[in-house]
């Protein structure tokens, strides 16, 4: 089996991923930095030296990578680089700084915009993490970085990823998607990959 390393993933299994991640082919390893979620292992992204490298053929992340310091951001670009192999492709969805950021110049910073299975969402949610959970003590939740669709993909580009399919979703999602590989890829495989990982 193909082994999917699910970067924070907090409660959620591999059916929370994706329809391509979300099959029998796939074996999932739970990884988060809170032990109370009950993770396969528990360490931050910024380190994941528990994790072999090049031994995990896709990862997931999913709104995670805004929990980190813009600083520490690099730091866990490198480690997926690191412990994917050299035919694995790294998923990932956070959110949009420029779709939220429309709705801030609308001074609709406290009001509700979509609902989530937390409850509503507001632009500030998004920009700073989710009040409820931070008002309950979960620190984690904390957003201290964020990404425009050009930025996220630099990223992965400057850590040495070779190729990417991207995608930008505004009212009601407000989030980016990326699918990204470490060696080069045609523009039918990027779609192939795209097909498969990100939202309909």
């Amino acid at each position: 089996m193909k082994k999917l390393l699910h970067v924070g993933c907090g409660v959620n299994t591999k059916s929370s991923t994706t329809k391509g991640f979300n099959t029998a082919d796939w074996l999932e390893i739970r990884y988060d930095i809170d032990k109370s979620v009950n993770p396969d292992y528990v360490g931050s992204m910024t380190d994941m030296g528990i994790i072999d490298g090049g031994s995990v053929e896709g990862i997931f992340s999913s709104h995670n990578i805004e929990h980190l310091y813009a600083h520490e951001v690099p730091l866990a670009i490198a480690e997926f680089f690191r412990v994917l192999n050299d035919d694995g492709a790294v998923v990932v969805t956070c959110p949009d700084l420029k779709s939220v950021c429309e709705l801030v110049v609308q001074d609709k910073l406290t009001e509700s915009v979509c609902v989530s299975l937390a409850g509503p969402i507001t632009p500030l949610d998004m920009l700073y993490g989710y009040r409820p959970s931070l008002q309950q003590g979960n620190s984690f939740m904390a957003h201290k970085c964020g990404f425009t669709e050009k930025v996220l993909l630099n990223t992965f580009q400057d850590a040495g990823f070779m190729s990417h399919a991207s995608m930008s979703r505004g009212a009601p999602y407000f989030d980016l998607w990326g699918v990204i590989t470490k060696t080069k890829r045609s523009t039918e495989e990027l779609r192939e990959l795209a097909e498969k990982h990100f939202p309909v």
